[in-house]
């Protein structure tokens, strides 16, 4: 797929971050198209988290532009709040505010940022609520809840207002192993129902069974990405190997 490609939801150009004398980013180039899974793995200190908040603009790039839909949203003069409007966001740990209800974390950003009606933005959270298992819990307290119906939460809180781009950072990571399964069948779901989402995981066999892409980073730079079977049964780096090698063997 072509850099300059106008169809891609996501493109990111030669993008370079710094953290002091700590080049984290190294001239990443990278697309997600429309309605496409791209699944970012490789090890811890690669690059992941921060390739995820420099999306996001919690993190400024040092060189490189960021265009979300055409929008080069690494402008200065681009509105950070709205940017972030446009996209979806879970992080590993869930971030649910613990004195407001499951209904007014998932509507909050609807009603304060959407500008949603109260009424609507309540009917549309009780519905996704209720489609992915969560319908007794609107009116309860995150402390009330698993971790993953907590994360469960924090997913439909990210796609109530239709984000133009979800995205995923090791959203089981923080999870005991039995509750894994029931937030990556949320993730298939979204996949099904046609988001667009750049995710980060270290569930190997996950990113297999969702991912159209995945995307290998190593030390800063994506070393290599193709198709599930392309990466993770026939890689061309040595480093991809030596990763698969210990990830999937634990």
């Amino acid at each position: 797929m072509s850099v300059l490609d106008p169809h891609a939801v996501l493109q990111l150009q030669d993008v370079h971050k710094l953290f002091g004398d700590n080049h984290v980013l190294k001239g990443v180039d990278l697309e997600v198209a429309s309605h496409e899974v791209v699944v970012v793995i490789g090890a811890s200190g690669s690059g992941k988290s921060t390739l995820m908040r420099t999306i996001n603009l919690i993190e400024q790039v040092d060189d490189g532009r960021i265009l979300l839909s055409g929008d080069d949203i690494t402008d200065p003069r681009a509105d950070v709040d709205k940017v972030r409007s446009r996209i979806g966001v879970v992080f590993q740990h869930f971030n649910l505010f613990p004195h407001m209800r499951v209904i007014d974390n998932v509507t909050l950003a609807a009603r304060r940022v959407h500008k949603i009606p109260a009424a609507d933005a309540r009917a549309r959270g009780v519905d996704l609520l209720t489609r992915f298992g969560l319908g007794d819990k609107v009116d309860d307290y995150p402390d009330r809840l698993s971790g993953g119906q907590q994360q469960r939460v924090a997913i439909v809180r990210a796609i109530l207002t239709d984000p133009e781009l979800l995205l995923l950072d090791e959203i089981t990571s923080a999870l005991d192993p039995q509750l894994v399964g029931e937030v990556l069948d949320l993730v298939r779901s979204l996949k099904d129902a046609g988001s667009t989402i750049l995710m980060a995981t270290h569930e190997m066999s996950f990113a297999r069974g969702v991912a159209d892409r995945i995307v290998f980073m190593h030390q800063g730079r994506i070393l290599e990405q193709g198709s599930p079977e392309e990466i993770l049964d026939h890689p061309r780096e040595e480093a991809t190997r030596e990763f698969l090698s210990r990830v999937m063997h634990r």
